[in-house]
């Protein structure tokens, strides 16, 4: 479980002026902060300003502070062979999907497959270990699921600034930074992890058209 959010700035014309929806749509690009907490055996704040490094804040209870416990964080690289997908909707998957999901199960070093279904905990482990975490567009839901502005925005905010990748998958918009959410609640597809996975997914991309 975690909580995730982005921070942007308000334009100068609308300083003193109530705040419109239409101020939030702003591609993920134009955050200024990304960052999100996850609660488990420990409670952690990963956190990262624009173009900056991604730092991990651990809370100590005994205290009541967060202790910065993993400054400067990168993906591993080469990164562990891990993918987490949920696979129970493959079979709704683009083609280039199954066809990667084959690939690292098959291969002469296969990947782990590993999938909680929380964003933030798949994620998290994602920055620690590498690897690649998908939730790729289906035949039910072309347009994605996760929400661009809350979810995925922040999250490939993250990932970039910790040396990975974050892409949709979609062929008119790739890197999840560029997209403009149409509303609060906007969707999309979205594949983040290391840049060696997330590459050869966009390779297999390519062989499908």
């Amino acid at each position: 479980m975690g909580s995730i959010f982005g921070i942007t700035r308000r334009s100068t014309e609308c300083i003193g002026k109530a705040a419109t929806v239409d101020e939030c749509l702003q591609p993920g690009r134009a955050l200024i902060a990304a960052g999100y907490c996850v609660y488990g055996s420990s409670t952690q704040l990963v956190l990262s300003f624009q173009g900056g490094d991604v730092n991990v804040f651990t809370l100590d209870p005994s205290i009541g502070e967060f202790i910065l416990s993993a400054p400067s964080l990168r993906i591993p690289e080469p990164s562990q062979r891990i993918y987490s997908v949920n696979e129970g909707n493959i079979a709704s998957f683009p083609p280039f999907i199954q066809s990667y999901c084959a690939e690292v199960k098959t291969g002469a070093k296969p990947y782990s497959l590993r999938y909680t279904g929380s964003m933030v905990a798949d994620v998290h482990r994602t920055l620690l270990y590498g690897g690649i975490f998908m939730y790729p567009a289906t035949s039910s839901t072309p347009g994605g699921k996760l929400r661009l502005l809350y979810e995925c925005a922040p999250m490939a905010m993250l990932l970039e600034n910790a040396g990975g990748m974050a892409v949709t998958g979609l062929d008119d918009v790739g890197r999840i930074l560029e997209l403009i959410p149409a509303s609060p609640h906007s969707r999309s597809p979205i594949i983040l992890g290391s840049k060696r996975d997330v590459n050869r997914v966009l390779e297999l991309k390519d062989g499908c058209k």
